[in-house]
Protein backbone atom coordinates (compact mmCIF):
# COMPACT_ATOMS: atom_id res chain seq x y z
CA UNK A 1 0.00 0.00 0.00
CA UNK A 2 1.31 3.61 -0.83
CA UNK A 3 0.47 6.51 -0.13
CA UNK A 4 -1.18 5.53 3.07
CA UNK A 5 -0.92 9.10 4.52
CA UNK A 6 -1.77 11.40 2.54
CA UNK A 7 -5.20 12.95 2.53
CA UNK A 8 -6.97 12.11 -0.46
CA UNK A 9 -8.10 15.11 -3.05
CA UNK A 10 -8.58 12.57 -6.22
CA UNK A 11 -8.76 9.53 -7.20
CA UNK A 12 -5.19 8.73 -7.67
CA UNK A 13 -4.24 7.80 -4.48
CA UNK A 14 -5.88 4.75 -4.43
CA UNK A 15 -4.97 3.39 -7.78
CA UNK A 16 -2.03 0.89 -7.77
CA UNK A 17 0.58 -0.05 -10.07
CA UNK A 18 -1.38 -3.27 -11.32
CA UNK A 19 -3.00 -3.53 -14.54
CA UNK A 20 -7.19 -3.68 -14.42
CA UNK A 21 -7.50 -7.22 -16.01
CA UNK A 22 -11.81 -7.41 -16.02
CA UNK A 23 -13.20 -8.29 -19.49
CA UNK A 24 -13.97 -5.29 -21.90
CA UNK A 25 -16.98 -3.87 -20.91
CA UNK A 26 -16.91 -5.23 -17.48
CA UNK A 27 -19.43 -2.90 -14.68
CA UNK A 28 -16.01 -3.54 -12.55
CA UNK A 29 -14.48 -0.32 -14.12
CA UNK A 30 -17.53 1.81 -13.39
CA UNK A 31 -17.63 0.48 -10.13
CA UNK A 32 -14.10 0.93 -8.79
CA UNK A 33 -13.91 4.43 -9.86
CA UNK A 34 -17.21 5.14 -8.27
CA UNK A 35 -16.01 3.64 -5.47
CA UNK A 36 -12.50 5.58 -5.51
CA UNK A 37 -15.02 9.06 -5.80
CA UNK A 38 -16.54 7.81 -2.66
CA UNK A 39 -13.46 7.56 -0.50
CA UNK A 40 -12.04 10.68 -1.98
CA UNK A 41 -15.39 12.72 -0.85
CA UNK A 42 -15.63 10.74 2.53
CA UNK A 43 -12.11 11.80 2.84
CA UNK A 44 -10.56 8.46 3.30
CA UNK A 45 -6.63 7.96 3.77
CA UNK A 46 -5.66 4.65 1.66
CA UNK A 47 -4.00 3.29 5.66
CA UNK A 48 -7.51 4.25 7.55
CA UNK A 49 -10.30 1.52 5.09
CA UNK A 50 -10.08 -1.75 5.32
CA UNK A 51 -11.66 -4.18 2.27
CA UNK A 52 -12.24 -7.68 2.81
CA UNK A 53 -12.66 -9.59 -0.59
CA UNK A 54 -14.51 -12.55 -1.70
CA UNK A 55 -13.23 -14.83 -4.37
CA UNK A 56 -14.78 -14.23 -7.57
CA UNK A 57 -14.04 -11.33 -10.49
CA UNK A 58 -14.88 -8.13 -8.82
CA UNK A 59 -13.29 -9.49 -5.80
CA UNK A 60 -9.87 -8.85 -8.34
CA UNK A 61 -10.49 -5.29 -7.00
CA UNK A 62 -8.07 -6.56 -4.46
CA UNK A 63 -5.43 -5.52 -7.13
CA UNK A 64 -6.42 -2.34 -8.24
CA UNK A 65 -7.71 -0.52 -4.91
CA UNK A 66 -4.83 1.10 -2.99
CA UNK A 67 -6.23 0.34 0.85
CA UNK A 68 -5.99 -2.32 3.52
CA UNK A 69 -7.51 -5.25 1.14
CA UNK A 70 -7.72 -8.67 3.02
CA UNK A 71 -8.70 -11.58 0.34
CA UNK A 72 -11.14 -13.89 2.03
CA UNK A 73 -12.41 -17.53 1.66
CA UNK A 74 -15.90 -17.79 -0.85
CA UNK A 75 -18.71 -16.41 0.66
CA UNK A 76 -16.70 -15.08 4.11
CA UNK A 77 -16.03 -11.76 3.20
CA UNK A 78 -18.45 -10.34 5.84
CA UNK A 79 -17.39 -11.99 9.33
CA UNK A 80 -13.64 -11.36 8.27
CA UNK A 81 -15.26 -7.68 7.72
CA UNK A 82 -16.69 -8.08 11.26
CA UNK A 83 -13.82 -9.10 12.86
CA UNK A 84 -11.55 -6.31 11.70
CA UNK A 85 -14.40 -3.83 12.92
CA UNK A 86 -14.32 -4.48 15.88
CA UNK A 87 -10.84 -5.31 16.29
CA UNK A 88 -10.29 -1.25 15.54
CA UNK A 89 -13.70 0.31 15.49
CA UNK A 90 -12.29 3.23 14.11
CA UNK A 91 -11.75 1.87 10.43
CA UNK A 92 -14.13 2.38 7.47
CA UNK A 93 -14.62 -1.28 6.85
CA UNK A 94 -16.21 -2.49 3.88
CA UNK A 95 -16.93 -6.40 2.71
CA UNK A 96 -17.22 -6.70 -1.01
CA UNK A 97 -17.94 -9.38 -3.61
CA UNK A 98 -20.25 -10.94 -5.93
CA UNK A 99 -23.44 -12.43 -5.60
CA UNK A 100 -22.20 -15.97 -5.94
CA UNK A 101 -19.77 -15.29 -2.52
CA UNK A 102 -22.42 -13.07 -0.41
CA UNK A 103 -26.08 -13.88 -1.76
CA UNK A 104 -25.21 -17.80 -2.00
CA UNK A 105 -21.89 -19.37 -0.38
CA UNK A 106 -22.56 -16.55 2.32
CA UNK A 107 -26.42 -15.48 2.95
CA UNK A 108 -25.95 -16.80 6.33
CA UNK A 109 -23.65 -14.08 7.50
CA UNK A 110 -25.10 -11.44 4.89
CA UNK A 111 -28.22 -12.13 7.37
CA UNK A 112 -26.91 -11.64 10.64
CA UNK A 113 -24.32 -8.85 9.89
CA UNK A 114 -27.79 -7.06 8.89
CA UNK A 115 -29.72 -8.47 12.30
CA UNK A 116 -26.62 -7.14 14.36
CA UNK A 117 -26.90 -4.00 12.74
CA UNK A 118 -22.76 -4.16 12.39
CA UNK A 119 -20.92 -1.10 11.59
CA UNK A 120 -19.71 -1.98 8.23
CA UNK A 121 -20.78 -1.30 4.60
CA UNK A 122 -21.38 -4.44 2.54
CA UNK A 123 -21.02 -4.38 -1.37
CA UNK A 124 -22.67 -6.73 -3.73
CA UNK A 125 -21.39 -6.56 -7.57
CA UNK A 126 -24.52 -8.45 -8.82
CA UNK A 127 -22.86 -10.54 -11.99
CA UNK A 128 -26.22 -13.19 -12.11
CA UNK A 129 -24.13 -15.80 -11.85
CA UNK A 130 -20.70 -17.20 -10.87
CA UNK A 131 -18.81 -15.21 -13.16
CA UNK A 132 -15.24 -16.53 -12.54
CA UNK A 133 -16.26 -20.05 -12.86
CA UNK A 134 -17.62 -19.65 -16.40
CA UNK A 135 -21.32 -18.78 -16.18
CA UNK A 136 -23.40 -21.30 -13.41
CA UNK A 137 -26.13 -19.66 -11.53
CA UNK A 138 -25.88 -18.88 -8.04
CA UNK A 139 -28.95 -17.95 -5.89
CA UNK A 140 -29.48 -14.67 -7.31
CA UNK A 141 -29.84 -16.09 -11.34
CA UNK A 142 -33.19 -14.78 -12.29
CA UNK A 143 -35.65 -17.86 -13.09
CA UNK A 144 -35.72 -19.16 -16.17
CA UNK A 145 -32.23 -18.07 -17.31
CA UNK A 146 -30.35 -20.66 -19.42
CA UNK A 147 -26.98 -20.64 -17.91
CA UNK A 148 -23.77 -23.36 -17.95
CA UNK A 149 -25.76 -25.07 -15.33
CA UNK A 150 -29.11 -24.91 -16.07
CA UNK A 151 -29.15 -25.79 -19.56
CA UNK A 152 -32.96 -25.69 -19.42
CA UNK A 153 -33.24 -22.47 -17.63
CA UNK A 154 -32.87 -21.75 -14.16
CA UNK A 155 -35.84 -23.10 -12.07
CA UNK A 156 -35.52 -21.31 -8.93
CA UNK A 157 -36.44 -17.72 -7.88
CA UNK A 158 -33.91 -15.61 -7.30
CA UNK A 159 -32.86 -14.48 -3.89
CA UNK A 160 -32.80 -11.00 -3.44
CA UNK A 161 -29.79 -9.14 -1.58
CA UNK A 162 -32.25 -6.08 -0.91
CA UNK A 163 -34.93 -8.19 0.36
CA UNK A 164 -32.76 -10.26 2.59
CA UNK A 165 -31.07 -7.17 3.75
CA UNK A 166 -34.41 -5.89 4.57
CA UNK A 167 -36.16 -8.58 6.18
CA UNK A 168 -33.07 -8.99 8.53
CA UNK A 169 -32.59 -5.57 10.08
CA UNK A 170 -30.58 -3.60 7.97
CA UNK A 171 -30.48 0.23 8.68
CA UNK A 172 -29.21 1.17 5.34
CA UNK A 173 -30.05 -0.47 2.08
CA UNK A 174 -29.28 0.68 -1.54
CA UNK A 175 -28.99 -0.68 -5.05
CA UNK A 176 -27.40 1.14 -8.31
CA UNK A 177 -26.18 -0.28 -11.74
CA UNK A 178 -22.45 0.07 -12.29
CA UNK A 179 -22.42 2.52 -15.24
CA UNK A 180 -24.02 5.16 -13.40
CA UNK A 181 -20.95 6.24 -11.93
CA UNK A 182 -21.15 9.36 -10.10
CA UNK A 183 -25.25 8.58 -8.64
CA UNK A 184 -23.09 5.17 -7.60
CA UNK A 185 -20.07 7.35 -5.58
CA UNK A 186 -23.10 9.29 -3.88
CA UNK A 187 -24.63 6.38 -2.89
CA UNK A 188 -21.28 5.17 -1.81
CA UNK A 189 -20.11 7.61 0.06
CA UNK A 190 -23.23 7.90 1.87
CA UNK A 191 -23.61 4.06 2.69
CA UNK A 192 -19.83 4.68 4.46
CA UNK A 193 -20.82 7.86 6.45
CA UNK A 194 -23.56 5.77 7.75
CA UNK A 195 -23.53 4.48 11.32
CA UNK A 196 -24.69 0.86 11.35
CA UNK A 197 -25.04 -1.73 8.43
CA UNK A 198 -24.82 -0.36 5.48
CA UNK A 199 -25.60 -2.29 2.30
CA UNK A 200 -25.42 -1.20 -1.63
CA UNK A 201 -25.79 -3.72 -4.45
CA UNK A 202 -24.43 -2.87 -7.77
CA UNK A 203 -26.33 -3.93 -10.65
CA UNK A 204 -23.53 -5.07 -13.14
CA UNK A 205 -24.62 -8.31 -15.55
CA UNK A 206 -21.55 -10.51 -16.12
CA UNK A 207 -21.34 -8.94 -20.29
CA UNK A 208 -19.54 -12.70 -21.12
CA UNK A 209 -22.27 -14.95 -19.83
CA UNK A 210 -25.36 -12.81 -19.27
CA UNK A 211 -25.43 -11.25 -22.21
CA UNK A 212 -29.23 -11.08 -22.58
CA UNK A 213 -29.20 -9.41 -18.86
CA UNK A 214 -26.54 -6.47 -19.46
CA UNK A 215 -29.47 -3.66 -20.18
CA UNK A 216 -30.95 -3.53 -16.98
CA UNK A 217 -33.94 -0.37 -16.66
CA UNK A 218 -35.04 0.62 -13.29
CA UNK A 219 -36.60 3.81 -11.43
CA UNK A 220 -34.51 5.81 -9.41
CA UNK A 221 -36.32 6.46 -6.22
CA UNK A 222 -36.37 10.91 -5.05
CA UNK A 223 -36.00 9.30 -1.28
CA UNK A 224 -35.57 6.50 1.13
CA UNK A 225 -38.75 4.89 1.53
CA UNK A 226 -40.35 4.64 5.22
CA UNK A 227 -41.73 1.56 4.62
CA UNK A 228 -39.62 -1.66 4.36
CA UNK A 229 -42.75 -3.26 2.82
CA UNK A 230 -42.88 -0.98 0.18
CA UNK A 231 -39.72 -1.80 -1.79
CA UNK A 232 -39.98 -5.87 -0.95
CA UNK A 233 -40.54 -7.27 -4.37
CA UNK A 234 -39.00 -4.10 -6.10
CA UNK A 235 -36.00 -5.52 -7.90
CA UNK A 236 -36.35 -2.54 -10.67
CA UNK A 237 -36.01 0.66 -7.63
CA UNK A 238 -32.78 2.23 -7.66
CA UNK A 239 -30.82 5.27 -5.38
CA UNK A 240 -31.06 4.73 -1.67
CA UNK A 241 -34.63 2.50 -0.19
CA UNK A 242 -34.37 2.79 3.29
CA UNK A 243 -32.28 4.02 5.77
CA UNK A 244 -33.24 4.41 9.69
Amino acid sequence: MTGENKLPNNIDVFNTNQEITWCPGCGGYGFLTALKKALVKANKKPKDVVVTYDIGCSSNAINFLNVCGFATLHGRSIPVAVGVKMANPNLTVIAQGGEGGIVTEGANHLIHAAQRNDDITVIINNNFVFGLTTGQASAATPKGLKTRSTPEGNPFEALCAVDLALISGATFVSRTPASAIEKTAEIIYQALSHKGFSLVEIIQPCVVWTKELVVQEGVWVARPFKNKLDIIGQENLWGVLYRK
